[in-house]
């Protein structure tokens, strides 16, 4: 049974969510550039210093909006699925729901921004990294203390896949293949089905899920 947030637990949630609400907003109403963090403080309600506390960066924080607790919902999605179900089947059914599920308007305005500026886009890919911690510990309780190297490797390996299926759809115009630059700036143009690409990338993975799986039978 999963313990309730305290208090102190839920006015940080509040306030990261303030920060990122007041990020988002600041970036559609200015431009991301013409955004400081002070600013973003102060349409929060708390200090720079206080910020400092939650996200490294303007970028960061404008991309929480659409990433928000992304990664642990992930991990539950992954930890909510019955044991008959195969792992590399859970782990990518969790992986595409959550990385498709940006029909809200917030989050549509963040992958516009996303889109069309280039220190934005880095934190998008960036963020994939997050996934690694949250979803560790799901795959080692799944495949027991014998697996805990192993769910390591895995979850590591989920998140380059989910960078590498990324990087793939946002794919700087006018470039051919999915190794376009992007450093160069500009426009990005999605290319092409996200969930197909995230199972293409996360399929490669499916053996090594099998393989460790069988290790933890009986």
């Amino acid at each position: 049974m999963t313990t309730p947030p305290g208090l102190r637990e839920r006015k940080k949630q509040a306030t990261r969510e303030a920060l990122r609400e007041a990020a988002l907003r600041l970036a559609v109403e200015r431009g991301p550039d013409q955004v400081r963090v002070e600013d973003i403080a102060e349409a929060a309600g708390v200090s720079p210093r206080t910020y400092n506390n939650y996200f490294a960066s303007r970028e960061q924080a404008i991309v929480s909006a659409v990433t928000a607790d992304r990664e642990a919902r992930i991990a539950a999605a992954v930890a909510a699925r019955p044991a008959g179900v195969r792992l590399a089947d859970a782990v990518a059914e969790a992986v595409v729901e959550q990385y498709t599920n940006t029909s809200g308007e917030r989050e549509q305005q963040a992958l516009l921004l996303i889109t069309t500026h280039t220190a934005l886009r880095d934190e998008f890919l960036d963020a994939t990294a997050g996934i690694e911690p949250s979803l560790t510990a799901v795959l080692a309780e799944r495949l027991g203390d014998a697996g805990t190297h192993t769910a390591r490797v895995l979850a590591a390996s989920v998140a380059a896949a989910v960078r590498i299926a990324l990087e793939s759809w946002l794919r700087p115009a006018g470039t051919a293949g999915a190794a376009g630059s992007f450093g160069a700036g500009g426009l990005v143009v999605p290319s092409g089905s996200l969930p197909d690409q995230l199972r293409a990338t996360l399929a490669p993975l499916a053996p090594a899920f099998d393989a460790a799986e069988r290790h933890t039978r009986p």
